[in-house]
Protein backbone atom coordinates (compact mmCIF):
# COMPACT_ATOMS: atom_id res chain seq x y z
CA UNK A 1 0.00 0.00 0.00
CA UNK A 2 1.36 3.10 -0.63
CA UNK A 3 0.79 6.42 1.11
CA UNK A 4 -0.51 8.09 -1.85
CA UNK A 5 -1.49 7.67 -5.61
CA UNK A 6 1.15 8.41 -8.65
CA UNK A 7 0.99 11.18 -9.90
CA UNK A 8 -1.51 12.60 -7.55
CA UNK A 9 -1.15 16.22 -6.58
CA UNK A 10 -0.48 15.06 -2.58
CA UNK A 11 2.64 12.60 -4.81
CA UNK A 12 3.77 16.09 -6.33
CA UNK A 13 3.67 18.02 -2.73
CA UNK A 14 5.49 15.21 -1.28
CA UNK A 15 7.94 15.37 -4.18
CA UNK A 16 8.59 19.13 -3.05
CA UNK A 17 8.74 18.79 0.24
CA UNK A 18 11.52 15.92 -0.36
CA UNK A 19 13.62 18.52 -2.09
CA UNK A 20 12.85 21.51 0.38
CA UNK A 21 14.38 19.37 3.10
CA UNK A 22 17.16 17.67 1.42
CA UNK A 23 18.44 20.98 -0.73
CA UNK A 24 17.43 23.97 1.77
CA UNK A 25 18.62 21.89 4.83
CA UNK A 26 21.98 20.46 3.52
CA UNK A 27 22.86 23.54 1.57
CA UNK A 28 22.40 25.46 4.61
CA UNK A 29 24.32 23.02 6.68
CA UNK A 30 27.44 24.29 4.71
CA UNK A 31 26.78 27.73 4.65
CA UNK A 32 30.17 28.45 6.94
CA UNK A 33 32.18 26.05 4.09
CA UNK A 34 30.56 28.10 0.99
CA UNK A 35 31.40 31.71 3.09
CA UNK A 36 34.54 30.94 2.91
CA UNK A 37 34.99 29.37 -0.80
CA UNK A 38 33.22 32.44 -1.75
CA UNK A 39 35.18 34.57 0.09
CA UNK A 40 38.38 32.75 -1.18
CA UNK A 41 37.20 33.59 -4.97
CA UNK A 42 36.52 36.83 -4.55
CA UNK A 43 39.68 37.92 -2.08
CA UNK A 44 42.14 35.30 -2.51
CA UNK A 45 44.97 37.29 -0.98
CA UNK A 46 42.78 38.32 2.10
CA UNK A 47 41.45 33.92 2.38
CA UNK A 48 44.69 32.10 1.62
CA UNK A 49 43.31 28.56 2.13
CA UNK A 50 39.93 26.75 3.81
CA UNK A 51 41.58 26.82 7.06
CA UNK A 52 43.21 30.50 7.27
CA UNK A 53 39.71 31.39 5.33
CA UNK A 54 37.83 30.36 8.43
CA UNK A 55 40.30 31.62 11.13
CA UNK A 56 40.37 35.24 9.11
CA UNK A 57 36.48 35.13 9.44
CA UNK A 58 36.06 34.17 12.99
CA UNK A 59 38.62 36.63 14.13
CA UNK A 60 36.75 39.36 11.70
CA UNK A 61 33.24 38.58 12.79
CA UNK A 62 33.16 36.01 15.26
CA UNK A 63 31.34 32.63 15.31
CA UNK A 64 28.15 33.73 14.03
CA UNK A 65 30.25 35.25 11.19
CA UNK A 66 30.16 32.14 9.72
CA UNK A 67 26.07 32.09 9.44
CA UNK A 68 26.46 35.32 7.32
CA UNK A 69 23.59 34.00 4.64
CA UNK A 70 22.07 31.51 5.88
CA UNK A 71 18.58 32.84 5.54
CA UNK A 72 18.98 33.54 1.36
CA UNK A 73 20.50 30.05 1.11
CA UNK A 74 18.08 28.03 3.10
CA UNK A 75 15.37 29.91 1.28
CA UNK A 76 17.10 29.68 -2.26
CA UNK A 77 17.65 26.11 -1.81
CA UNK A 78 14.32 25.02 -0.66
CA UNK A 79 12.73 27.05 -3.48
CA UNK A 80 15.34 25.05 -5.88
CA UNK A 81 15.00 21.82 -4.08
CA UNK A 82 11.01 22.25 -4.50
CA UNK A 83 10.89 23.07 -7.61
CA UNK A 84 13.78 20.31 -8.70
CA UNK A 85 11.72 17.37 -7.14
CA UNK A 86 8.47 18.30 -7.63
CA UNK A 87 8.92 19.53 -11.42
CA UNK A 88 11.18 16.48 -12.16
CA UNK A 89 8.31 13.94 -11.70
CA UNK A 90 5.59 16.55 -13.52
CA UNK A 91 7.99 16.44 -16.40
CA UNK A 92 8.32 12.69 -16.31
CA UNK A 93 4.76 12.37 -16.24
CA UNK A 94 4.34 14.74 -19.17
CA UNK A 95 6.57 13.73 -21.39
CA UNK A 96 6.20 10.19 -21.04
CA UNK A 97 2.63 10.21 -21.72
CA UNK A 98 3.99 11.94 -24.88
CA UNK A 99 5.76 9.06 -25.95
CA UNK A 100 3.81 6.35 -24.78
CA UNK A 101 4.25 3.83 -22.71
CA UNK A 102 6.00 2.00 -24.83
CA UNK A 103 8.74 4.49 -26.12
CA UNK A 104 8.70 6.04 -22.72
CA UNK A 105 10.25 2.41 -21.17
CA UNK A 106 12.78 2.32 -24.47
CA UNK A 107 14.05 5.69 -24.11
CA UNK A 108 13.44 6.20 -20.79
CA UNK A 109 16.97 7.15 -19.77
CA UNK A 110 16.48 10.48 -22.80
CA UNK A 111 13.00 11.11 -20.83
CA UNK A 112 14.64 11.52 -17.49
CA UNK A 113 17.37 13.41 -18.65
CA UNK A 114 14.59 15.67 -20.74
CA UNK A 115 12.45 15.81 -17.40
CA UNK A 116 15.45 16.78 -15.65
CA UNK A 117 17.11 19.39 -17.32
CA UNK A 118 13.25 21.15 -18.03
CA UNK A 119 13.21 21.13 -13.72
CA UNK A 120 16.18 22.50 -13.17
CA UNK A 121 15.67 24.91 -15.77
CA UNK A 122 12.77 26.27 -13.41
CA UNK A 123 14.14 25.46 -10.07
CA UNK A 124 17.11 27.83 -10.81
CA UNK A 125 15.09 30.65 -11.89
CA UNK A 126 13.39 30.23 -8.33
CA UNK A 127 17.23 30.11 -7.11
CA UNK A 128 18.60 33.00 -8.45
CA UNK A 129 17.05 35.83 -6.40
CA UNK A 130 18.47 34.39 -2.98
CA UNK A 131 21.97 33.41 -4.43
CA UNK A 132 22.56 36.64 -5.48
CA UNK A 133 21.67 38.14 -2.44
CA UNK A 134 23.86 35.38 -0.41
CA UNK A 135 26.25 36.02 -2.84
CA UNK A 136 26.74 40.04 -1.92
CA UNK A 137 26.01 39.26 1.85
CA UNK A 138 28.72 37.27 2.08
CA UNK A 139 30.96 38.86 -0.35
CA UNK A 140 31.12 42.21 -0.32
CA UNK A 141 31.63 43.70 2.90
CA UNK A 142 29.46 46.34 4.88
CA UNK A 143 27.03 46.17 1.74
CA UNK A 144 24.52 44.03 3.71
CA UNK A 145 24.04 41.79 6.77
CA UNK A 146 20.95 40.22 6.43
CA UNK A 147 18.62 39.25 3.47
CA UNK A 148 15.91 41.98 4.62
CA UNK A 149 18.78 44.47 4.24
CA UNK A 150 20.12 42.78 1.30
CA UNK A 151 16.67 42.55 -0.86
CA UNK A 152 15.22 46.13 -0.98
CA UNK A 153 18.93 47.22 -1.39
CA UNK A 154 19.63 45.24 -4.34
CA UNK A 155 16.31 46.32 -6.41
CA UNK A 156 16.54 50.21 -5.56
CA UNK A 157 20.65 50.29 -7.10
CA UNK A 158 20.06 47.64 -10.13
CA UNK A 159 16.16 46.56 -10.45
CA UNK A 160 14.48 43.29 -10.58
CA UNK A 161 17.34 41.89 -13.25
CA UNK A 162 20.04 42.24 -9.95
CA UNK A 163 17.82 38.97 -8.79
CA UNK A 164 18.72 36.95 -11.93
CA UNK A 165 22.10 38.49 -13.42
CA UNK A 166 23.05 34.53 -12.15
CA UNK A 167 20.61 32.81 -14.00
CA UNK A 168 22.43 31.74 -17.26
CA UNK A 169 25.35 30.64 -15.27
CA UNK A 170 23.27 28.58 -13.36
CA UNK A 171 21.92 26.67 -16.69
CA UNK A 172 24.91 26.32 -17.85
CA UNK A 173 26.10 24.33 -14.66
Amino acid sequence: EYSCEYGSLKFYALCGVGGVLSCGLTHTGVVPLDLVKCRMQVDPQKYKSIFNGFSVTINEDGVRGLAKGWAPTFIGYSMQGLCKFGFYEVFKILYGNMLGEENAYLWRTSLYLAASASAEFFADIALAPMEAAKVRIQTQPGYANTLREALPKMFAEEGIWAFYKGVAPLWMR
